[in-house]
């Protein structure tokens, strides 16, 4: 696939819109801007398309449940698969999603199976949507397995967007403290210094102090971030190597709460992928292979991978899972349950949707509680360095007559 630049205009209102487009060549590309709704002007070859690849990513990870749902109805409605990609891409807002989507139907005209395709488009789709696709075409049931596929990626996207909304003011509040303080530093504390200098005498030790951090953040400010940047690169490229971050994710387990809002989400990202797997008639230890490549903690995705490579076709997975250590005593009862029972899918399913609420509730109170609490710690900041000047200024006399 090849990525090209693009100027088009939007036939509808007129509007000339640019931007990159994958595609096979120049004409698959003009192709894929014309059913977004565009008329090309220009298109031509430009950045790598490895580059052009993370931006798709970027852009399907929130407009591919909404894709894969609009498949999964069409072909619900009897529609061949190579038409349903066909209207899903015409549908499509954006030229980059519509391409990729096209050229998934051009490998299925092709005669290439749909979870073939999706394995072959370079990482755009993640291990538990290529193995649901190819469970959905050896069972003839693609558009259901399609629609569940689309449920799960939805509400893993939207608990995604619920942190990270909630994340949003905490961050605010900290970037203003930090300019607030910046501020009070640089310009207002060196305006009473020269004050200070030309009376002379011995300061409060507190002043003393904040007018000694005043004047290194003058001096050496620079060199310190120059520093902390180089510093934070090192500490970074440290622990990208997998021993430690087997070892940092391992720690992060024990820390408490945030230990255990980590196993929380987990497993319920654990669960809902081995959930929708095993409902769809995946095999259990592929099933549990595929679920384990979902954990972004590296200590919880090695013990699971190693009881997916011991567990044996109709083995029980509740006790060896129980073995790890490593999940909660809730996601193990419903393991049990499932097995007794002979609906370990649903019960999956269900038991992601209740940690999907704990971990949502648990994020809710934690930014509930973090907010006042850099309010409180701003205001002391602040009320610190006032008090530092104040109690100079009040000793100004003292200051005089030394």
């Amino acid at each position: 696939m090849k990525s090209f630049r693009y100027r088009a205009v939007v036939m509808r209102t007129g509007e000339i819109r640019q931007g990159t487009v994958e595609g096979r060549d120049r004409e698959a590309a003009i192709e894929a801007l014309r059913v977004a709704g565009l008329m090309a002007i220009e298109a031509v070859e430009g950045q790598p398309a490895a580059a052009a690849r993370a931006r798709i990513a970027g852009a399907q990870r929130k407009a591919l449940p909404d894709t894969i749902g609009q498949i999964a109805v069409l072909l619900d409605a009897g529609l061949p698969l190579d038409r349903a990609l066909a209207m899903a891409a015409e549908n499509a807002r954006d030229p980059v999603r519509a391409a990729a989507v096209l050229a998934l139907r051009d490998r299925v005209k092709g005669g290439i199976p749909l979870a073939r395709a999706m394995a072959e488009a370079g990482g755009l789709f993640s291990p538990m949507a290529i193995a649901l696709a190819e469970a959905g075409e050896a069972s003839g049931r693609l558009g259901s397995t399609l629609a569940r596929l689309a449920t799960a990626l939805e509400r893993q996207e939207a608990l995604r967007q619920t942190v990270r909304s909630a994340l949003v003011y905490p961050v605010m509040l900290m970037v203003v403290a930090f300019g607030v303080i910046l501020i009070m530093l640089l310009v207002v504390v060196p305006q009473f210094e020269t004050l200070f200098a030309d009376l002379g005498g011995k300061l409060p030790p507190i002043t003393a102090i904040v007018v000694g951090i005043s004047r290194f953040i003058r001096d050496y400010g620079l060199l310190a971030l120059l520093g902390g940047i180089v510093i934070a690169v090192l500490v970074w490229r440290w622990l990208r190597r997998p021993d430690m971050q087997m070892k940092l994710d391992r720690r992060i387990l024990n820390v408490p709460l945030v230990g255990r809002l980590v196993v929380e989400a987990q497993t319920a990202r654990f669960a809902r992928t081995l959930g929708a797997l095993v409902d769809s008639n995946v095999a259990l230890p592929t099933a549990l292979g595929i679920a384990a490549r979902t954990l972004s903690n590296r200590h919880m995705a090695a013990s699971v991978g190693r009881v997916a490579s011991g567990l044996h076709e109709g083995a029980g997975l509740a006790g060896p899972l129980a073995a790890t250590g490593i999940f909660p005593r809730l996601a193990i009862g419903f393991l049990r349950t499932g097995e007794e029972t002979a609906q370990l899918g649903p019960m999956l399913l269900r038991l992601a949707d209740i940690l999907d609420r704990e971990v949502n509730n648990t994020t809710q109170r934690l930014i509930t509680l973090m907010t006042p609490l850099l309010t409180v710690v701003l205001g002391i900041v602040v009320a610190g360095v006032i008090a530092a000047i104040m109690s100079a200024i009040l000793g100004v006399n003292d200051l005089a007559m030394q």
